[in-house]
C-alpha cells in the first residue's frame, strides 16, 4: 500500500444502515420520499435512478432508509455478485427507502462517497464476498462481519478525489468505446436481417405460395412418460435443449430413455432423421434445429413440433423462411392463457416456394452473410472483454496506490483506439 495511506474497516469510516428516525424527525408521514426497489439499482452505474415515490408512512416500517449521497450495495445473491451498487442522488426531500436487501454506507468526513463506490465496485470484493455468503440456496447474503470489517485503503481526501476524477474520465472513454463496438455488432446483425427480409418480401419470378401442410408432414413425437426416464441411455430433448442446439450451444444432458424404448419407437413410429426440423411450439415460439447426420435422440411431445418429409423444400431454406416470419408464427400461437402453436394452424401457414435450385442458392447467400455476422460478433465480443479487463486493471491500481494520470491516459488512448476501429464498418 502507498505511503501515507491507512487501511481501515468499512465500519470505521462509514455509518452503516443509518437509523430511520432521522427521516421521521425531518418529515411527516404524508410527505413523499423516493422509493428504490432492487430493480432500480444499476450495474456499473454510479448514480441510480430514483423514479418512484411513496408517502413516508407507507415505507418507514418495512424498508431500508437512506439519504442523498449514501452508497447502496445489494447484499443478496445474485444481485451482490452481479454488482448492484450505486450512490443516491436527486431524492425527493433528500430521503429514500428501498429493499431490505440493501446495505447503506454513509461515508464519514475522511472518506469520499465516490471513492467508496469505486472501491465496492471491484470484482475482487465481490468474489471474496460471494465466498463468505451464508443462508439457504437462492437466499444467500454476505454476512455482517464481512461488509462491516472489510478493509478499505484511505488516502488523504484530495488524493481520493483525484483518483475518482481519473477513474471517471477513463471509464467514460471505455464505455464510449464499448457503445460503438456494440453498435457495430448490431449493424452486422441488422444487415443479415435486412437481407432475409429482402429475399422473402420481394420474392422472384416463378415463386409460389404454398401451405406447409401440402409440402410435408407436420407432427409431434410419441409421448414419453416420466416413469420411462432412465439415468443413462438415449438423450431425451425438451424445448430447453432444442433452444441450446438452435444457437449452437453445448447441451447438458439431463434426461434419457432406454435403448429398448428408443428402438421400439423407431420401429413403430419413426425417429428424427437428417434434415428434419424441430420447432419449439409452446412458450418460446420459433426456435428451430435441423437434425444432422446420424444423430440419436428423442424429444418431448407437444412442446416441440416435428417437420419432416418436405420433398420440394431444402431444410435450410425452410428454416430461413420460417425464421423470417417468426413474428407471424408467434401471432398464430397467441392464446388467452399461454402461447402455443398447433399443428393444424401451422399446416395452413403458407410460405413462398421457388425452385429447389434457387432455394439452395438463397441458403448459400444467407449462410455467407450469417457467417460474417457471427465472426464480427465474436471478434467484437472479445474487444468488449478486453475493455472490461482494462476497467479491472484501473480499479486494482487505484486501490494499491499505483494509479497515475499517465497510466490512465494511456488506458484512455487504448480505449479510444478501440472505439475508432469499432466505428469502421468491416462488413
Amino acid at each position: 500500500m502507498k505511503k501515507g495511506w491507512k487501511l481501515k474497516p468499512l465500519a470505521k469510516v462509514c455509518q452503516i444502515r443509518p437509523p430511520k428516525k432521522e427521516a421521521r424527525e425531518l418529515l411527516t408521514g404524508e410527505d413523499l420520499v423516493s422509493f428504490v426497489p432492487m430493480d432500480s439499482l444499476g450495474i456499473d452505474e454510479k448514480y441510480f435512478k430514483a423514479e418512484k415515490t411513496k408517502a413516508l408512512s407507507k415505507v418507514s416500517s418495512s424498508y431500508t432508509y437512506f439519504k442523498e449521497g449514501d452508497v447502496l450495495l445489494a447484499k443478496i445473491t445474485p444481485c451482490f455478485e452481479n454488482g448492484k451498487l450505486g450512490i443516491a442522488k436527486d431524492l425527493i426531500n433528500q430521503i429514500g427507502f428501498g429493499s431490505s436487501e440493501y446495505i447503506v454506507y454513509r461515508a464519514f468526513k475522511e472518506l469520499n462517497n465516490e471513492y467508496l463506490y469505486y472501491f465496492l465496485n471491484q470484482e475482487s470484493f465481490r468474489i471474496e464476498g460471494a465466498s463468505k455468503m451464508t443462508g439457504a440456496v437462492g437466499h444467500k447474503r454476505i454476512p455482517k462481519d464481512f461488509y462491516e470489517n472489510y478493509k478499505i485503503p484511505i488516502p488523504p481526501l484530495p488524493e481520493q478525489k483525484q483518483i475518482v476524477s481519473i477513474l471517471d474520465k477513463a471509464f467514460a472513454a471505455i464505455d464510449k468505446a464499448k457503445t460503438n463496438i456494440e453498435k457495430n455488432i448490431q449493424n452486422a446483425e441488422e444487415l443479415f436481417q435486412s437481407k432475409l427480409n429482402q429475399i422473402f418480401s420481394q420474392k422472384g419470378e416463378g415463386w409460389i405460395k404454398r401451405d406447409l401442410g401440402d409440402l410435408g408432414v407436420l407432427t409431434s413425437s410419441k409421448r414419453i412418460y416420466k416413469k420411462e426416464y432412465v439415468t443413462e441411455g438415449v438423450p431425451f430433448y425438451r424445448s430447453k435443449e432444442i433452444k441450446q442446439l438452435a444457437h449452437n450451444k453445448n447441451v447438458t444432458l439431463e434426461l434419457f430413455i432406454s435403448e429398448e424404448r428408443y428402438n421400439e419407437i423407431k420401429e413403430k413410429f419413426g425417429i428424427p432423421q437428417k434434415g428434419d426440423i424441430l420447432l419449439t411450439a409452446v412458450g418460446t415460439i420459433g426456435e428451430m434445429y435441423i437434425v444432422g447426420e446420424g444423430e440419436k435422440f428423442y424429444f418431448k411431445d407437444g412442446n416441440i413440433m416435428w417437420l419432416k418429409q418436405f420433398e420440394d423444400l431444402d431444410s435450410y431454406y425452410l428454416k430461413y423462411a420460417l425464421g423470417n416470419f417468426v413474428e407471424q408464427l408467434k401471432a398464430l400461437a397467441r392464446g388467452s392463457a399461454y402461447s402455443a402453436l398447433t399443428i393444424e394452424k401451422l399446416k395452413k401457414y403458407s410460405i413462398p416456394v421457388p425452385s429447389i435450385q434457387i432455394q439452395q442458392k438463397i441458403v448459400l447467400e444467407l449462410d455467407d452473410i450469417k457467417e460474417q455476422s457471427l465472426a464480427i460478433r465474436e471478434k467484437y465480443t472479445l474487444k468488449i472483454l478486453n475493455l472490461e479487463e482494462l476497467k479491472k486493471s484501473l480499479l486494482q491500481k487505484a486501490f494499491t496506490g499505483e494509479l497515475t494520470k499517465d497510466y490512465a491516459a494511456d488506458t484512455v488512448t487504448v480505449a479510444m483506439a478501440a472505439e475508432l476501429k469499432a466505428s469502421y464498418n468491416e462488413n
